[in-house]
């Protein structure tokens, strides 16, 4: 395309010095010509005063030496009355030519050898017409052409340079970024997700940089969500696993019994891989898409059913408030199970058993918070437990539990904090936003929120 560029405008400007050079050195070299009779006539009108006077050869010579030089003018000056004809100076143009402009009584031109004579007729005192002859040499008509046109071709073979710099550099400016939206697109086929192309360049070839960057983005977005899905999907087979896990413990000792322990123990690593390999160098991660919505109260109880049979098993007491009435959150439900089931199996997994963990759901005009609070020993670095995948194999954890968490909070525009809880241990808090405006909520925020009235523990 750039070399296709460069014949285009070197063809295109070819064709207008043609165009404008041509008819200028044709009118330049009339110009020359003109210039050259126009000083012969102005020789000849000199010889003119002098005619009319007198005829005499030796002042006649004399003026024509003072009008120019003799060997370039000649005078014919017809015999009258028995005397015979005057001829001074050379004699160029054929007799014929002479006697026809003395008839036709006008100048006129003829060629000759080496150049032109301009004939001109004088009308003489006695009534007859002198012809002064003026010899205009080929070099005198062609004088400054030959420069003319060489500074014309100059200036055409200067145009068709410029012409062809100027289209290189707008070649280059156009071939430059399609060469590098073709090389991004190659290094993004290769695997090379964080590859994006400058938006630069003509407007065409930036918005295809634009829809090319955020192609990529979302290529690298839909394989975010594709691990996110899996790693999502892993951890929720934690739930059932920390249940197994603890029911070995009744099964007492015995092959069975140990290998039993055994499989489950190797389950919940294989699980920690899938979740680890799934979660390993994601460029980002996407927000969890809001559903249809659910009922809070509804999801919280179930739940609190399923674990309360093992909170009973393990001694510990359960407390479970602001689930009277019905709830509604734009969360799906799928969602909000997979959620509290995160944090309840954390509580189940990281508390000593006995310890007492509560569930308090408090609704609002614009938002609803979902606080699960233990009275375990609480979490040390509650900003390192909130990052992503900062979770380390020694004590089991993928740290993918709190990111479902987080995401689904942020789906709504709300968020999630980490505290100290009334029971002495950890308090999650799960803010969600009713409206879709992401407004954080701040550590003792309140809002529109009304505390709903604690109801009778679970055990």
């Amino acid at each position: 395309m750039r070399w296709a560029l460069v014949k285009v405008c070197v063809a295109v400007t070819t064709m207008v010095v043609v165009a404008f050079a041509v008819p200028l050195g044709l009118v330049i070299k009339e110009m020359a010509r003109d210039r050259a009779f126009s000083n012969a006539e102005r020789e000849a009108a000199a010889i003119a005063p002098a005619l009319s006077i007198t005829t005499d050869r030796d002042q006649l010579e004399r003026v024509v030496a003072s009008a120019g030089s003799d060997s370039g003018m000649a005078v014919h000056i017809p015999g009258a009355d028995g005397a015979a004809a005057v001829e001074i100076g050379k004699q160029r143009a054929v007799g014929k030519d002479i006697t026809t402009t003395r008839k036709l009584g006008r100048a006129s031109t003829t060629e000759v050898a080496g150049g032109s004579t301009l004939l001109q007729p004088v009308a003489l005192s006695s009534g007859e017409i002198a012809v002064v002859e003026v010899y205009v040499p080929e070099s005198e008509v062609s004088n400054g052409v030959g420069t003319a046109w060489a500074v014309l071709a100059a200036v055409g073979v200067a145009l068709i340079i410029g012409s062809v710099a100027v289209a290189d550099r707008l070649g280059v400016r156009m071939v430059q970024p399609a060469q590098r939206l073709v090389e991004g697109a190659h290094e993004l086929g290769e695997g090379k997700l964080g590859k994006r192309v400058p938006e630069e360049g003509p407007t065409e070839l930036r918005l295809a940089a634009v829809a090319f960057n955020s192609m990529a983005d979302q290529v690298v977005q839909l394989l975010a969500n594709e691990r996110e899905l899996a790693a999502d999907l892993s951890h929720r087979l934690r739930t059932p696993l920390t249940v197994l896990r603890l029911n070995t413990a009744s099964l007492g000792d015995g092959p069975a019994a140990e290998q039993t322990r055994a499989a489950v123990a190797q389950l919940e690593r294989e699980v920690d891989t899938i979740i680890r390999t799934a979660r390993e160098a994601k460029p980002q991660t996407a927000a969890i898409g809001v559903g249809a919505g659910c009922d809070a109260s509804e999801v919280v109880r179930e739940r609190m059913d399923f674990w309360s049979a093992l909170a009973e098993d393990e001694g510990r007491k359960v407390r479970v408030a602001g689930i009277d009435r019905p709830v509604r959150i734009p969360v799906a439900r799928a969602d909000l199970v997979a959620a509290l089931d995160a944090l309840l199996g954390n509580v189940f997994r990281h508390t000593p058993e006995g310890t007492a963990f509560a569930v308090d759901v408090h609704n609002g005009e614009d938002a609803v918070i979902v606080l699960v609070s233990d009275a375990g020993p609480g979490i040390v670095d509650p900003e390192a437990a909130m990052a992503r995948g900062r979770g380390s194999g020694s004590d089991g954890s993928t740290g993918l539990g709190l990111d479902i968490v987080r995401r689904l909070a942020e789906a709504t525009g709300g968020d999630v904090r980490i505290g100290s809880s009334v029971l002495g241990g950890t308090e999650v808090r799960i803010w969600i936003q009713l409206d879709g405006r992401a407004t954080p909520l701040r550590r003792g925020h309140r809002g529109t929120v009304r505390r709903r009235r604690r109801g009778a523990g679970v055990s």
